[in-house]
């Protein structure tokens, strides 16, 4: 076969995050390893995204050990990818140059051998000391190019009518308003991949990660930017809304380089297509996979068990895909013209035809139709799923509804923004107080989270469209665009860890990088780490000292008779700035809790005295839940 698609997996990383709110735990990852080391992956994406945060978070593990992991057992037979955020890294506020290359000197060292890089503005100057740094400390600067679609109009516009007197008397009509101007052309596209070649990027990624890229857009796209660069051009999709197997094949057919894929039960639904149905468009295209397929098979068996543990968090754990090996096992011959039916209407740029084909075959298989609520907001697959997993942890199930059809409400407030960690999160965020606000009665944007008014300032960088001046007076009390001034970065401190030997916290310099990008996180995680250590150092005749449990401040039986102040919706505390008969004034931040993945500031609304507080650090609230009680 003359042609050649080389693949990248995203197994390890994309596929878990879309379909298993990032829970793939290191015991479960290791005894692929092995089978991946021959597996014969161009590039495997291992890391950045949720990964770090979430191994930390939820699994108790550290991101660097899983880096380090990975890349001994593969051994160099396949490149190691990561995903960062450009200048915000994994975390939510940008970083000055000094902690960039930090983290990517020490990503570097660990293994890791291509950073994605990306920026959710699209911004320009948010992704080039990126690229220039991941390049001069030899690593490969992969720039992608966030993929995102023009508005839906508000409302249809009116018919032409007469208006007043002497349209009735002359019959002068009023004009139709008329359409906005599109800004997500192909070749606005296209300008940003030139310009980050320009800057050195060695891999250009079209970035679709709402999967919102049909056929007839990928074909076009795609084969301008082969025309336009000089670089591999890599596609990278999801299926959620129903375009990614079917825009995949046009991409093949378009002479991209390189496909991001996930094995068959990490694939499809919110993640990447199956590498499997990949492959048999590829055979009968005449284009060769390089990728050995059957060992492919054998990861493809052990995941099967591994997702069937991740049932809590599965979206789909009841309607499993059935099993198939593209190598062994025959298709049914009306499936088998699916596929040529399929290859047919992309050649002919039948777009319809191509989508129900690929639907009809994915439907065959079991794997998830098309999610039309997903498509109509407009969202990336990871971002769903873990709006959903959130609010199912906060027991708020019930705004998820009302949250998503206000999702592309509050990314054209913001300046129209494409989707993506950190926007993503933050627009999702936002619109689930939207929808609190709403269901309360209350004006729209009563409730904002701080990295929306971040973003509406203007500290994430230049959005695609600019924010309306009376909307930013709106959320941050000034008009004028603000960016965030990297000078002012302070690095956190490392401090002593007193009732456990009096140790620092962070211990060494990739510590120390997870407490400046993840503080919050990485603070319980390292603590934990401490504990361990000394623990083991401790007799073994003494008795374990017991752990202390962060005491209720001034919380008593007696009624309330002041002035409350409850949650704006469930979260996790994270710190509590007051204590009982602290006079705080107006602005003033009393606590600091965690939602959604947002850090929010509780603010006094005006002067008060603080009486009573009925939570601690770290304890979970939910929704209306009391906190403090005043004077």
């Amino acid at each position: 076969m003359d042609k050649k698609l080389k693949i990248r997996d995203l197994t390890l990383r994309d596929g878990q995050q879309s379909l298993f709110a990032t829970r793939l735990k290191q015991q479960d990852i290791d005894p692929l390893l092995p089978l991946y080391k021959d597996a014969g992956f161009y590039i495997m994406e291992v890391w950045g995204g949720a990964v770090p945060d979430s191994v930390m978070r939820y699994l108790d593990e550290s991101p660097w050990d899983r880096l380090r992991i990975i890349s001994k057992a593969v051994e160099g037979k396949s490149l190691l990818s990561a995903l960062s955020r450009g200048r915000n890294l994994f975390g939510y506020s940008p970083y000055p140059n000094s902690v960039l290359e930090g983290f990517y000197k020490e990503a570097i060292k660990n293994g890791l051998n291509i950073m994605r890089i990306f920026d959710a503005l699209n911004d320009i100057d948010n992704v080039k000391e990126s690229i220039r740094l991941i390049n001069e400390l030899g690593g490969i600067a992969d720039a992608a190019v966030c993929y995102t679609i023009d508005p839906k109009d508000e409302a249809p516009a009116e018919s032409p009518k007469k208006k007043g007197f002497f349209g009735s008397l002359f019959g002068k009509k009023e004009e139709a308003p008329a359409a906005p101007k599109k800004i997500f052309t192909d070749e606005y596209f296209v300008n940003l991949a030139v310009e980050m070649e320009r800057l050195g990027a060695k891999i250009i990624t079209l970035k679709d990660m709402a999967g919102l890229v049909n056929p007839s857009r990928a074909a076009s796209i795609i084969s301008k930017l082969k025309s336009a660069v000089s670089v591999p051009v890599d596609f990278h999709t999801h299926c959620t809304p129903g375009y990614g197997l079917a825009s995949s094949v046009m991409a093949i057919l378009n002479g991209v380089d390189i496909l991001d894929t996930n094995i068959w039960w990490f694939g499809e639904g919110s993640a990447a297509p199956a590498i499997e149905l990949v492959y048999i468009f590829c055979k009968k295209l005449g284009v060769e996979v390089e990728v050995n397929m059957e060992k492919v098979g054998e990861i493809r068996e052990r995941l099967e068990g591994i997702r069937r543990n991740l049932a809590d968090f599965d979206l789909h754990k009841d309607k499993f895909p059935k099993k198939f090996d593209p190598l062994k096992d025959t298709l049914p011959a009306e499936v088998d013209a699916l596929f040529d039916k399929a290859i047919a209407a992309a050649k002919s740029n039948n777009e319809e035809e191509l989508l129900d084909a690929c639907h009809a075959i994915e439907d065959y298989f079991g794997f998830p139709k098309p999610n039309l609520t997903v498509k109509n907001a407009e969202v990336p697959g990871g971002m769903y799923s873990n709006m959903v997993a959130q609010l199912k942890a906060l027991q708020a199930s019930d705004l998820l509804e009302d949250a998503m059809k206000l999702i592309p409400k509050v990314r054209r407030d913001a300046g129209l923004v494409p989707l993506v960690t950190p926007t993503s999160q933050i627009v999702g965020s936002q619109a689930v107080l939207l929808a609190m606000d709403r269901r309360k009665g209350n004006p729209d944007y009563t409730q904002t989270n701080n990295q929306f008014i971040s973003l509406v300032k203007g500290e994430y960088g230049h959005t695609p469209v600019a924010v309306d001046p009376a909307f930013r007076a709106q959320i941050t009390g000034d008009a004028t665009e603000k960016p965030y001034d990297v000078s002012s970065y302070k690095k956190p401190t490392n401090p002593n860890v007193d009732d456990l030997g009096g140790v620092p916290l962070a211990s060494n310099d990739e510590e120390m990088l997870l407490l400046e990008l993840l503080p919050n996180v990485a603070n319980k995680f390292l603590r934990n780490r401490r504990e361990e250590e000394y623990k083991a150092k401790q007799p073994a005749e003494a008795p374990a000292a017991k752990e202390a449990t962060p005491a209720k401040a001034s919380v008593s039986d007696e009624p309330i008779t002041g002035e409350v102040f409850r949650a704006p919706m469930g979260g996790r505390i994270i710190e509590i700035n007051v204590k009982p008969g602290d006079k705080v004034k107006k602005g003033q931040i009393m606590m600091v809790y965690e939602a959604m993945k947002m850090e929010n500031d509780l603010e006094a609304e005006r002067d008060l005295t603080v009486k009573r507080i009925f939570v601690a650090p770290d304890e979970v609230v939910g929704t209306d839940a009391l906190l403090l009680e005043f004077e």
